[in-house]
């Protein structure tokens, strides 16, 4: 079944007449376009996309399934013409702006607008093989990428320098650039969960902490390794393989059926017990594809239930303010039976002496 044939199940089901697309991540996913202006409006009969003319060309090959409407820089002023007959219409109440919202009434004004954010995003939380192959190959690059930094890491680079060299690492085997503002944090900085790189430099008796992914063909990646420079008290050697065993215990418990909520009390369980559970304060993981932070997540409040096909980081940590901290994540694809790890970079406690 096509991705609008499942699409328009869903609006039947909801009992609506049309469906507005605006979310860039959710028109690629439905139509197929990466251009950088488009929305999508789909009923039970038309399937259009709305574009100016910098993109139409572009859009009838990309979106073959879809009707192009050449739009002037603002689509409203078409979704009014195109929507006239639809009473019922959903829109993406999660990204739409609040001036967007009033934009969409004066254009539909005989329409009872309806948020309904999860239709699309409920579609693409489930990979099919062809996204399946794309993020394995994303994972890949971020892998080769760790492998080749860890050559080159040394005291006195500054977290900025690991940063690029990451990025360029990643470009350099085909990767269309990084999945988001990666995280190099040393010293006291690894005890701050989104450390983004700076220019502090990296020195001994530190925990170094590098989070990054790679965007290929459109899909990210995400990966976390920690490192220590210089040789480590026992405290370090103590918190690192407290995160370590709470990481291969949430991966184990990765299986369809389970809740995000039940595979986070795995993990943090770990953690909790060993003294550190104040330390541990943000959820377990999220879903990634289109998207760095897509759902369903894993961590205390996620009641949605795992199925195969879905893509999930698992990255707890512990981070202990004016000491330093530890995460280690991996992403995992959730099979019929359990889970299939797709990150391969080593997770043993890696020392730079």
């Amino acid at each position: 079944m096509s991705r609008l044939e499942r699409m328009r199940q869903q609006m039947l089901a909801e009992n609506i007449d049309a469906y507005v697309v605006i979310r860039p991540e959710n028109g690629r996913y439905m139509s197929g376009f990466t251009g950088g202006e488009a929305t999508l409006f789909i009923t039970s009969e038309r399937a259009c996309l709305l574009t100016d003319f910098r993109y139409i060309e572009q859009a009838r090959v990309q979106a073959p399934d879809f009707e192009i409407v050449k739009t002037g820089l603002d689509h409203f002023e078409v979704l009014s013409e195109l929507g006239q007959k639809a009473q019922r219409v959903g829109f993406e109440g999660d990204f739409i702006t609040f001036l967007g919202y009033e934009r969409l009434k004066d254009a539909l004004p005989q329409a009872e607008l309806l948020s309904l954010p999860d239709l699309v995003s409920h579609l693409r939380s489930v990979k099919d093989k062809s996204e399946i192959e794309l993020i394995r190959k994303a994972v890949r690059i971020a892998d080769d990428a760790f492998a080749e930094v860890l050559k080159t890491v040394d005291i006195g680079q500054t977290e900025e320098e690991i940063g690029l060299n990451l990025e360029y690492a990643m470009r350099r085997a085909g990767a269309s650039g990084g999945s988001f503002d990666f995280i190099v944090a040393s010293g006291i900085r690894s005890s701050m969960p989104h450390g983004t790189a700076s220019s502090k430099q990296i020195k001994s008796g530190e925990f170094l902490t590098m989070d990054f992914g790679a965007i290929y063909q459109g899909y990210c990646s995400d990966i976390t390794r920690t490192v220590f420079l210089g040789e480590p008290e026992e405290k370090h050697r103590e918190v690192y393989e407290i995160v370590l065993a709470a990481q291969l215990a949430g991966i184990k418990a990765v299986a369809p059926g389970r809740t995000g909520k039940d595979v986070d009390a795995v993990a943090r369980k770990i953690i909790t017990d060993a003294g550190y559970g104040d330390y541990f304060g943000h959820g377990l993981g999220h879903s990634v594809g289109l998207a760095i932070h897509e759902g369903p997540n894993l961590n205390m409040r996620e009641e949605r239930v795992l199925e195969p096909g879905m893509v999930i980081t698992v990255e707890p940590g512990i981070y202990i303010p004016d000491w330093g901290g530890v995460r280690i994540e991996d992403i995992v694809l959730v099979t019929e039976t359990g889970c299939e790890v797709l990150t391969q970079a080593p997770k043993d406690f890696i020392i730079f002496e």
